[in-house]
């Protein structure tokens, strides 16, 4: 697609007068057309006419080792974006262990608190089988001792 510019809107952008432009025209280093309304002269020969050749291809090297350079950055920044998702990934899978981990160990909780409880109510039961006991066996040696004590 081309695109046209008035010779006055060129001549602001460039800073040369109509008659330079003119003559560039005619020397055929702009694209030039002319019709009912004046002369238009195409974008793409600006560039062309304002900067020597020599600076052209000195920037025509410098762009392709900036497109290399952004090329090379692109590449690196999507590594990174890569690397960034593999490690939000493993961090997710890692939070998925913890949590399993965690609730097997509020299960194992759980259950020890169970037996525990459990453990307690037999002690409690043996202890008071132990006491009981204890009191038989005070009633019933003291009534021995008492008979021996008598007999003597």
């Amino acid at each position: 697609m081309q695109t046209w510019l008035s010779i006055e809107e060129f001549s602001k952008l460039t800073g040369k007068n109509k008659n330079e432009i003119i003559k560039l025209c005619k020397e055929k280093k702009l694209k030039c057309k002319k019709n009912n309304e004046g002369i238009f002269i195409e974008v793409e020969s600006i560039a062309k006419s304002l900067v020597p050749l020599q600076e052209l291809q000195i920037i025509e090297k410098e762009n392709s080792i900036a497109e290399r350079a952004i090329g090379m950055l692109l590449a690196l920044h999507e590594k990174v974006l890569m690397s960034k998702d593999e490690t939000i990934e493993a961090l997710k899978e890692e939070n998925r262990f913890l949590k399993e981990s965690i609730y097997s160990i509020q299960e194992v909780y759980d259950e020890s608190k169970k037996t525990i409880q459990r453990l307690q109510k037999q002690l409690e039961i043996c202890q008071e089988e132990l006491e009981f006991c204890r009191k038989k066996y005070k009633l019933m040696w003291g009534r021995v001792l008492k008979k021996e004590n008598k007999e003597d």
